[in-house]
């Protein structure tokens, strides 16, 4: 009897498969020493985004639904109209792209710690799919097909600079409300 479970147990554990959990994709800021001045960043260049305990979205001091936050991103650092209240843009010069318009756009989030992990994940997702759509736009723009269609990754590296992922995250804090 003990051979038979032995080798019932090995067959499932030879033939099942362990799921592994992937976290959020992010690329941190590089490291900056406390007596070196850290990069000022000018306030039109800024979306504040906070989240408070109540699962409450507040985007630049304006109430929100997440469901929104995507095209309030996408508007923000595309800059279509070149408003002086919106992101400045940097010309550069990119392999295979050419000269491109850079938003220098930094996404500030800050969220409260009694802040439901649901919700959070919920921003979180917000935030990529606007960066995914730009550089879709891009993408096809310069090379007749989505992103995450192309096969060279030459290409990919030219649309991740010219659209980079700016998303400044502090840690949560204890900011009130009813959790």
């Amino acid at each position: 009897m003990a051979d038979i479970s032995f080798l019932l147990l090995t067959f499932f554990l030879l033939t099942s498969s362990i799921n592994t959990d992937k976290g959020i994709s992010r690329k941190l800021s590089p490291y900056v020493e406390a007596e070196s001045k850290s990069a000022e960043v000018k306030k039109r260049n800024i979306m504040i985004v906070l989240v408070n305990a109540n699962n409450q979205l507040m985007v630049n001091g304006n109430v929100e639904i997440i469901s929104n936050l995507k095209s309030k991103v996408i508007d923000f650092l595309a800059n279509p109209a070149n408003s002086p209240e919106l992101p400045e843009k940097a010309i550069k010069n990119i392999d295979l792209l050419g000269n491109v318009q850079v938003s220098k756009g930094v996404i500030s989030l800050q969220s409260d710690r009694g802040t439901s992990y649901e919700t959070y994940v919920k921003i979180q997702d917000e935030l990529s799919l606007a960066y995914t759509e730009l550089r879709n736009r891009l993408s096809r723009e310069k090379f007749g097909r989505k992103f995450d269609d192309l096969k060279s990754e030459a290409k990919m590296e030219a649309i991740q600079k010219a659209i980079p992922i700016n998303i400044s995250e502090t840690e949560p804090k204890n900011t009130g409300g009813n959790k």
